[in-house]
């Protein structure tokens, strides 16, 4: 079936490739000798000589016209950087822009992202983006930008842009210097594409076009930038980062004293090619990482969250992004965080270092090599470890790669701890996708060896969805053996065979409020082998996108789940369901997203119904007021109520996030964010100051502290507000270029 699959994308992926092609639109970057200065002000002489990439098309309301605020952008170079200018056109002044933070969201806000395809193989990209008060962000696009999880701004590196307000229009100017990019140096062209968002006229804009049907950032609609003088050689460039941090913090539930601790460390990274770099970490320090945001949990099952660690970040999709979110075989997350062989809870565990070779061998092959070290505790029963990964990726046909992994986890005298010496992971995907993004999927099988268990354990997925303008089919299947184990990935569950078909329809009416909606169904299903069918879930619904840019949803839901094992349902440490029963039943869900361009902006995602053998009610979302340009007031909660008939009383589980961020300017960033999950019994308060006083240098300072505070529907004299632990770290990073 699997090599079937294959042959056949190999099929149709040759047919289009045979097929031609319209003429895609073009932009020249220029050549300058004279000094640029980037402040905002397009008053150099070079911006009048070169022709820009203009007659951007709508993409929201529609995608068939030419955007009413039009754009311009100007590309030159030099031995040194990229230049860019750009005028951003408008029908007035009431410019929005929610935060002065960098790395903004780009929704509801005024702003433009230029996305380079630097190896022009429409797979990798990098972008970079500026709003009218000069505020920037910057991040990658993997696996060709085919779906929203390929875009990440986690990337972070030194460049320069500033912007000035008009009346009625802003412009910009950016300098990116070239051994912050990595690219093809023989090459005459780069992929380019980019896309505005004026909030003025709701409209969204993009150069040279892209079908609204697709992602913003999809590089199946990429342009050409062709260069006038080719880009230089890449000059080895060696950057330092050393930091040094201090922190104090007391554990009140262990009942020890408070402690000090003082670290120093860094990474180095080595441009060993245009296309390739050699990072290195010692004694890594991750204090200054953002919280993560918490999700109540009533699955079964591990919840997901991402990777934040800046040395994981770079070139991540090269290592992480095998096979599907859900049957992952290496989550560098795991890497530095154990489990207490004695209590099973989750630890930190000290990394003492490693290494990260990765980018590009050539314009067609991507490389990535990681090894890192842990250290031993034996308090905790923790055996030292290494972490060893290597990743190869290669391009096929036009937008197509196939990849190879090899994880391998050596450990220290575990056996003697009852843990596994060594586990190994081997594994090869192939992701595809055609010239226009019609077609886009993956195939993969992986394999796990570990000590102490015989024979190879397998794990295989497929992904295959056709996407045109008025119709969206997807067929998605899996299976995961019996005994498969990637202890340094994240597989949510085990001996299983699945399969989940969606098909929606998609209409744009000409006239009234709904600017399209969708209407469709999608089921999974699950089985386990030599046993049946344990869980399945029908789907049927609609969503509305309006032409104020609000959003709509409505579903109806069939949930079958067989249960092999005691469960509590409610996540509330309540009275467990037997295990070898079976439940089948309906509830209606729903969401509604306002203009997200308001101040004041709302999102509510309903439930009712049928839960198991009882009845649940809940509701999540979020509420944002801005006061721009400085931050906002955030609210997240998710709040759910039980009504089940073996429990003595209605259950709850309730979730509450407030957050407050300030920017005092573009370079002094604060968050205060409190977390209240009754799940835990926890209240957690993380107070946090950034000042980026240099390029990518920071001063962090982070206070944190978690109380125990039940149940909010427990008795006063049960909500008590004890400590159990408390920290504030202060740390010094600086980014030095030798």
């Amino acid at each position: 079936m699997k090599s079937t699959f294959i042959l056949v994308l190999i099929f149709i992926s040759v047919r289009l490739v045979s097929q031609s092609k319209d003429s895609p639109k073009v932009v020249d970057v220029g050549d300058v000798s004279e000094r640029i200065v980037i402040d905002g002000v397009l008053d150099e002489k070079i911006w009048s000589k070169v022709h820009p990439a203009t007659d951007f098309l709508q993409y929201f309301p529609t995608d068939t016209l030419i955007a009413n605020a039009q754009t311009e952008i100007y590309l030159v170079a030099d031995n040194e950087n990229l230049y860019v200018g750009i005028k951003c056109y408008a029908i007035g002044n009431n410019w929005i822009v929610s935060s002065l933070r960098r790395d903004y969201r780009a929704g509801g806000n005024d702003n433009i992202t230029l996305v380079f395809d630097t190896f022009d193989d429409r797979t990798n990209g990098i972008f970079f983006g500026i709003n009218p008060e000069g505020v920037v962000r910057e991040g990658v696009v993997t696996n060709g930008g085919n779906e929203r999880r390929d875009f990440s701004e986690s990337w972070d590196n030194r460049w320069r842009g500033e912007a000035q307000k008009y009346d009625g229009y802003y412009t910009a100017e950016m300098s990116i210097p070239f051994s912050t990019l990595r690219y093809d140096t023989k090459s005459e062209k780069w992929g380019f594409l980019a896309y505005r968002f004026d909030t003025q006229s709701n409209e969204l804009s993009t150069w040279p076009g892209t079908p609204q049907n697709q992602v913003l950032f999809n590089l199946a609609a990429v342009g050409e930038m062709r260069w006038q003088k080719k880009p230089p050689p890449s000059k080895k460039q060696i950057s330092i980062i050393p930091f040094v941090s201090g922190a104090v913090n007391r554990d009140y539930v262990g009942g020890i004293p408070t402690k000090s601790k003082f670290d120093i460390g860094g990474d180095a990274k080595f441009g060993i090619t245009s296309g390739l770099n050699l990072d290195l970490t010692v004694n890594p320090d991750f204090s200054q990482v953002e919280v993560d945001r918490q999700i109540t949990n009533l699955s079964r099952f591990e919840l997901f969250f991402p990777e934040r660690r800046q040395f994981f970040i770079e070139n991540a999709d090269l290592f992480g992004q095998f096979g599907f979110s859900t049957i992952n075989p290496f989550f560098s997350r795991r890497i530095g965080v154990a489990r207490d062989s004695s209590t099973n809870q989750t630890v930190q565990n000290r990394i003492y270092g490693g290494l990260r070779l990765s980018g590009k061998i050539n314009p067609k092959t991507r490389i990535g090599v990681m090894n890192m070290q842990t250290a031993s505790n034996d308090v905790q029963g923790l055996p030292a470890a290494n972490y060893g990964i290597l990743a190869l990726q290669r391009n096929v046909l036009e937008r197509s790669n196939i990849s190879f992994l090899v994880v391998n986890k050596q450990s220290a005298n575990a056996n003697q701890l009852g843990l596994n010496a060594y586990n190994r992971v081997l594994g090869m995907d192939f992701n595809y996708a055609n010239s226009d993004n019609t077609w886009a999927g993956k195939v993969f099988t992986h394999g796990s060896l570990t000590d102490n268990q015989d024979g190879m354990k397998i794990s295989h997925g497929m992904d295959l969805t056709y996407n045109k303008r008025f119709i969206r089919l997807r067929w998605n299947h899996a299976y995961v053996q019996d005994g498969y184990n990637a202890e340094v990935g994240f597989v949510r569950r085990k001996n299983y065979i699945s399969a989940a078909p969606e098909a929606a329809l998609i209409f744009y009416p000409k006239t009234g409020p709904i600017n399209s909606y969708r209407v469709g169904v999608r089921t999974e299903m699950f089985w386990k082998p030599g046993f049946g069918r344990t869980d399945e879930k029908i789907s049927f619904g609609t969503v509305m996108s309006m032409d104020d840019s609000a959003r709509l949803g409505l579903g109806v839901n069939r949930e079958f789940i067989y249960l092999f094992r005691d469960f509590d349902p409610t996540g509330t440490k309540s009275q467990k369901l037997a295990a070898n029963t079976e439940y089948t039943y309906w509830s209606i869900t729903g969401f509604y997203r306002s203009d997200s361009r308001k101040k004041i902006r709302y999102q509510l995602s309903p439930y009712i119904g049928q839960y198991f053998n009882g009845k649940r009610y809940g509701m999540r979302g979020g509420l944002v007021l801005r006061y721009e340009p400085r931050g906002s007031i955030q609210l997240n909660y998710s709040v759910n109520w039980f009504d089940m008939p073996y429990l003595e009383e209605i259950k709850s589980t309730i979730l509450i996030g407030p957050r407050i961020d300030y920017t005092f300017s573009k370079s002094v960033f604060t968050t205060l964010f409190v977390q209240y999950n009754s799940q835990d019994q926890n209240t957690n308060v993380n107070a946090r100051l950034q000042w980026r006083f240099a390029p990518v240098s920071d001063f962090f300072l982070v206070y944190t502290d978690n109380y125990f505070t039940g149940n909010v529907t427990d008795s006063l004299e049960r909500f008590a507000w004890n400590v159990r632990n408390r920290s504030i770290v202060a740390k010094l990073t600086y980014w030095f270029n030798v």
